[in-house]
């Protein structure tokens, strides 16, 4: 796995992190912006976060004796990594596969008003999914959009955790984090 995990940092260092003055989307000025939806978008960027989204998401469930029945998380950034998760789980072990479902920032405005597509319903427990976190606000409201739908959120698996607050700010809700990588792992 760690050829994998080499070769997925190799790409998001290519593709997704860029230095210099930022403002993010949690208003914080940085040095670093990391747009992980270049990688997650890109094939093999896909097909690696993948594997091992599907590796730490798997180890966590055996770990932890959990049922999982879904993965996702906030459009856009949680998307492709989400489905990613779940094509690798129905690949590798189909007996074990999650489905997946995304999240709207508002509930549409007609048709039934939903909020939460795709593969997801009242009762299901699932694993919450975002790129990058920061200050974890983004995943806070996939959290609250999934409980308000009659979700439990077992644990988050986040790509990149820029190591700023986000994941405390989870964890403070009772939700546990696994991250791929973090700023330390991705930059040292």
């Amino acid at each position: 796995m760690s050829e994998i995990y080499d070769s997925l940092k190799s790409i998001l260092l290519e593709k997704s992190v860029r230095t210099g003055e930022f403002t993010l989307a949690s208003g914080a000025k940085s040095d670093l912006y990391i747009d992980c939806r270049v990688t997650a978008l890109d094939p093999v960027g896909a097909q690696l976060i993948g594997k091992l989204g599907w590796k730490a998401v798997r180890e966590r469930i055996q770990a932890e004796g959990l049922d999982i029945d879904a993965i996702g998380g906030m459009t856009m950034g949680a998307d492709p990594i989400s489905l990613a998760v779940g094509m690798t789980s129905a690949m590798e072990t189909p007996d074990e596969m999650i489905q997946v479902f995304n999240i709207r920032k508002e509930p549409k405005g007609h048709g039934r008003g939903k909020q939460i597509e795709g593969n997801f319903k009242e009762g299901d427990q699932v694993v919450v999914v975002d790129d990058v976190i920061t200050t974890g606000g983004s995943t806070i409201q996939a959290i609250e959009a999934i409980e308000r739908a009659g979700g439990t959120v077992k644990f988050a698996l986040v790509l990149v955790d820029r190591e700023e607050g986000g994941r405390a700010a989870i964890e403070a809700r009772g939700i546990p984090v696994v991250s791929l990588y973090s700023r330390s792992t991705l930059l040292g």
